[in-house]
C-alpha cells in the first residue's frame, strides 16, 4: 500500500513539474536560465521537508517515470519500498537514458524484490559499476570533494557531530579512537568505551586537555522567567535547540575552561529588541542578534539548513528597513528563491508583542506557508 501511495505521489510531482516548466516558459519575467528553478522548493513545502529533500524527491520521481520503469512498477505493485527505488536512482543517477533502462531491466531480473534493502543497494551498485566503470569511478573521485562536518540536535541535551569522509579516513579516524581507548582502558580509566572516545575526539579536535575544557562563546536565550523560576522554562542554545532553563543554568555554573557566555533575556514570546534601521547591511549585535533569535537555522518553512544570508523581509531596496523585526536568517538558496516571479515573503508579526517573529512565505501557485522564530 505504502509503495503505490509513494508511485501515486511521485506522478503528482511530475505532473506538478511539467505544469511549473510550461508557466515558466511563458511568463517572460524570467530568465530563460532560471526555469526550473524553485519547482523543488514547492514540493518541499507541499510535503513539509526541507528544499533540499524536494528536490531530490522530483528527481527521484523523474528518474523513475522516464528512465526506471520497471523499478518504477515494482514500487508501485508494493513490491519495494521507497527507500530502495530512492537507491536504484542515486546509484544509476550518472548513468545515461539507454544504460540507465538497461541496468532497469538487470535489476527486476535479478530478485531485488527479495533482498533487504543492505543487500539490494549491493546488487544495484554492482550493476551500476558494470554498465558503465568509468563512469561510476569518476563519481567516487568527485565525491570526494562533497566532504565535510555536520551537527545536529539529539535528544536530552545532546548532539550528533557527523563528518563526511573519504572511506579510508573515516576507517582511520574511528581505528585512531578505538586504539587510544583500548591504552586508556589498559590503564584502568573507569569510563566506558564509548566515553573515552567520544572525549578523545573532542579534546582532539579542540586541542584542550580535556573534553569539558572547550573555549567557545554561545549564546544562550533565557526567558525572564527562568532568572527566578529555573525549573519552570526552556532555554535555547543558538544552533541547537532548545534545552531545559536547569540545565542552562548548571552549564554556566559549572563549565570549566576559559568560556564566552552571551545570555540574552527574552519575553515569553522570545521578543528581543532591535538596532539601527537605516544601514544596508545586517552586521554586529543586529546580526548576532537575528542569529540567535533564528536559531542559527534557515526561517524558510520545514529547511533547517545553518543560516548563511541575513535577509530583508521587506526589501531593502523597496524602503525596507535593516532592523531585527525585517530581517531573518535564510539560507543560500532560500534568499535566491524569494526572488523569482511570484514568490512573495511577508512579515506577520516582528515578535516584540506577544506573537513570536513569525514570517509568511507565498508560492507561485498561492499556496502560503508560516514560519515562527524559536522551537514554536
Amino acid at each position: 500500500m505504502r509503495g503505490a501511495l509513494a508511485a501515486a505521489q511521485q506522478a503528482e510531482i511530475v505532473a506538478f513539474a511539467r505544469s511549473q516548466v510550461e508557466a515558466q516558459i511563458a511568463d517572460d519575467r524570467l530568465d530563460p536560465a532560471a526555469v526550473g528553478r524553485g519547482i523543488g522548493d514547492q514540493i518541499g513545502l507541499a510535503c513539509r521537508v526541507s528544499p533540499f529533500h524536494g528536490s531530490r524527491r522530483l528527481g527521484v520521481a523523474r528518474a523513475l517515470r522516464f528512465d526506471l520503469p520497471g523499478v518504477r512498477d515494482l514500487l508501485a505493485c508494493g513490491r519495494i519500498s521507497e527507500e530502495i527505488a530512492a537507491t536504484v536512482v542515486s546509484e544509476t543517477r550518472d548513468l545515461d537514458a539507454a544504460r540507465r533502462r538497461r541496468v532497469d531491466e538487470q535489476i527486476c531480473a535479478a530478485g531485488i524484490t527479495e533482498l533487504s534493502a543492505r543487500r539490494a543497494a549491493a546488487v544495484v551498485a554492482r550493476l551500476a559499476y558494470e554498465a558503465d566503470r568509468a563512469a561510476y569511478v569518476a563519481r567516487g573521485r568527485t565525491a570526494r570533494k562533497d566532504r565535510r562536518v555536520g551537527l545536529r540536535p539529539a535528544p536530552d541535551t545532546m548532539s550528533v557531530l557527523s563528518g563526511l569522509l573519504p572511506v579510508e579516513q573515516g576507517v582511520a579516524c574511528l581505528a585512531a579512537l578505538r586504539k587510544h581507548t583500548d591504552a586508556v582502558v589498559a590503564a584502568g580509566d573507569t569510563r566506558t568505551r564509548d566515553q573515552i572516545m567520544a572525549d578523545t575526539l573532542v579534546e582532539r579536535v579542540t586541542g584542550q586537555a580535556h573534553a569539558e575544557d572547550v573555549d567557545v562563546e554561545v549564546g544562550i536565550v533565557l526567558p525572564v522567567d527562568a532568572l527566578v523560576d529555573p525549573d519552570g522554562a526552556a532555554a535555547d542554545v543558538t544552533g541547537h535547540g532548545p534545552i531545559p532553563a536547569r540545565i542552562a543554568h548548571d552549564i554556566l555554573d559549572n563549565t570549566k575552561g576559559r568560556r564566552w557566555w552571551r545570555r540574552l533575556f527574552a519575553t515569553p514570546t522570545g521578543g528581543l529588541v532591535g538596532a539601527d534601521p537605516r544601514r544596508r547591511c545586517f552586521d554586529g549585535v543586529l546580526a548576532h542578534l537575528i542569529r540567535v533569535r533564528d536559531g542559527g537555522r534557515c526561517r524558510d518553512p520545514f529547511c533547517d539548513a545553518p543560516i548563511r544570508h541575513l535577509d530583508h523581509i521587506h526589501p531593502y531596496r523597496a524602503g525596507g528597513p535593516t532592523s531585527l523585526g525585517n530581517g531573518r536568517g535564510v539560507c543560500v538558496r532560500g534568499n535566491h528563491v524569494r526572488e523569482l516571479p511570484g514568490w512573495r515573503v511577508e512579515l506577520v508579526h516582528d515578535g516584540r508583542g506577544r506573537h513570536p517573529h513569525t514570517v509568511r512565505t507565498t508560492t507561485p501557485t498561492g499556496h502560503s506557508y508560516v514560519s515562527r522564530a524559536g522551537p514554536n
